[in-house]
């Protein structure tokens, strides 16, 4: 019996750091790509990208950046894991909102121009003019609260998806205390969740709408915006097309905004048309234009915890913690032992 609870940690710990991984490794494909439309990134790199790339020194966002640099995706999910590394049971909201700041004020000063996504950088200001955090993200309804969920989708089992809602809208109200924008985190984490504990993909998603729902439920969500009614017609959509006309169809019928709504289930989408490969899902994410970092990001975690680390090619995770001068490993058991 200790053995086979061994083999299992040894297991979690692995999807773990598959998680942080191709979270970094599909922002680290975005990058370059992140604001373009579809034909611009055809035009400037490839129909679906086989490889990493620099980013072009005229850039909106990340100028003249090297070959696998990560974004603020990996960088804001890795603030979330530190925060709650520290704090345990006991998040510190307004702790986390000041580590924030400090975080966009350090990216200036590196001279780079992906800041604070709209939803957060409203909610700060908000913050900081008094309101209470428990109000200040009621505006919120992009997909910053998604891409940086990861690390809770790690320290939450499945086994108790009302536990891990409850902790999905703890760290994300602050910025995007919506509706629309906690589904799509709660899903992304339920996914994360679910594949650490082993779930296979079409588990892991049913495990991802039931945690949307409840959100919405919890909300009393309704229309056409729902982000549950929507991954569930991304992931018809990922079990009927692949590659080119995958991204073709993804583009016309979800779209790749930084709304929820869209970003979210073009995750799905992606997701599931690559249920066997990571590397490839990630690329193809790197290719939709739109979002793409984000997109990316949410896609290479929810590849990671469902495949462990076959999900990404040795060479493409070295490429990027050594260029970013990560230590996701350690990131990973800490959050890990967390679980337990």
């Amino acid at each position: 019996m200790t053995e086979v609870r061994e083999r299992c940690e040894e297991a979690e710990d692995e999807r773990a750091y598959a998680t942080l991984c191709g979270l970094a490794v599909g922002d680290a494909l975005g990058m370059p790509t992140q604001s373009l439309t579809r034909a611009q990134v055809i035009a400037q790199y490839e129909s679906i990208l086989t490889t990493f790339h620099a980013s072009r020194p005229d850039h909106p966002f990340a100028p003249g950046l090297a070959a696998g640099t990560i974004t603020d995706d990996t960088e804001q999910a890795l603030i979330l894991a530190e925060e709650l590394l520290a704090s345990g049971d006991r998040f510190d909201v307004r702790h986390y909102a000041r580590r924030l700041v400090e975080w966009e004020q350090e990216v200036r000063l590196r001279g780079l121009l992906d800041l604070l996504g709209p939803s957060t950088k409203q909610a700060l200001l908000n913050i900081e003019a008094g309101v209470d955090p428990a109000e200040a993200g009621k505006g919120g309804t992009t997909n910053g609260a998604a891409m940086r969920i990861a690390p809770v989708g790690i320290i939450c089992s499945s086994a108790n998806i009302d536990v891990l809602v409850e902790r999905v809208i703890e760290v994300s109200a602050l910025t995007h205390n919506t509706a629309v924008a906690l589904s799509g985190a709660a899903a992304v984490a339920a996914t994360i969740s679910a594949g650490i504990d082993g779930a296979s993909l079409d588990t892991s998603v049913g495990v991802a709408l039931e945690a949307a729902r409840m959100v919405e439920s919890k909300f009393g969500a309704h229309g056409s915006a729902m982000v549950s009614e929507r991954i569930e017609r991304a992931v018809a959509i990922g079990r009927r097309f692949s590659g080119s006309a995958l991204i073709e169809e993804v583009g016309r019928d979800i779209g790749t905004s930084l709304a929820s709504e869209e970003s979210v289930p073009a995750a799905f989408a992606v997701l599931v048309s690559n249920r066997d490969d990571g590397w490839t899902a990630c690329r193809i994410a790197a290719s939709l234009g739109g979002d793409t970092d984000t997109i990316g990001a949410m896609t290479g975690a929810m590849s990671g915890a469902l495949r462990g680390q076959h999900a990404f090619p040795l060479w493409a995770v070295e490429k990027v913690e050594r260029t970013n001068h990560l230590d996701l490993a350690r990131v990973a058991r800490g959050l890990v032992a967390l679980r337990r």
